[in-house]
């Protein structure tokens, strides 16, 4: 199944990129409460509603080289922000995958597919909202809703602090 629907704060360009870069790639880690207080304005703007806020799983080998999972950063400070509950448990990333940087949207979702498992003790029933930092083609989205969906989500939203504007649309 696919998701319900994407909602992304601001537009992934500007001081809004050189933040999440400095979150993801260079260790600021303390910026997270500060772009979830952003991403808690946009969750008001688009009256958001959910049982449960899941983050996207980071392989654990981008989790060891970081030393964090930034859209856990980000949800788990959502989730305290809007008080609904941050559960990273419901969803697992079952296999590592390359990169999405430089592939086409039909290679992301093909990078994607399957990556994912959800957990239906946590999910079954609920309107889950899959949190990350950046929608680029939202082919990792999708995939979490997939695995969601299975484990007998009720509804799945992906919710991003930026989305990029691709080229053509």
């Amino acid at each position: 199944m696919r998701l319900d629907g994407v909602r992304s704060c601001y537009i992934y360009s500007g001081p809004i990129r050189r933040a999440l870069h400095r979150l993801k790639f260079h260790g600021r880690y303390r910026l997270a409460q500060a772009l979830a207080a952003w991403m808690t304005e946009g969750w008001a703007r688009f009256a958001m509603e959910a049982d449960l806020l899941v983050p996207v799983p980071a392989s654990s080998a981008r989790q060891r080289l970081r030393g964090y999972n930034q859209a856990a950063m980000l949800a788990q400070a959502l989730a305290e922000r809007v008080t609904i509950p941050f559960c990273p448990r419901a969803l697992h990333r079952v296999r590592p995958t390359p990169s999405q940087v430089g592939l086409t949207q039909s290679a992301r979702r093909e990078n994607v597919r399957g990556a994912f498992v959800a957990d239906p003790q946590w999910v079954r029933g609920k309107r889950v909202v899959v949190v990350d930092d950046v929608c680029t083609s939202g082919a990792t989205l999708e995939a979490c809703a997939a695995a969601l969906y299975q484990a007998g989500a009720q509804s799945v939203w992906g919710f991003t602090l930026a989305r990029v504007i691709l080229k053509g649309r």
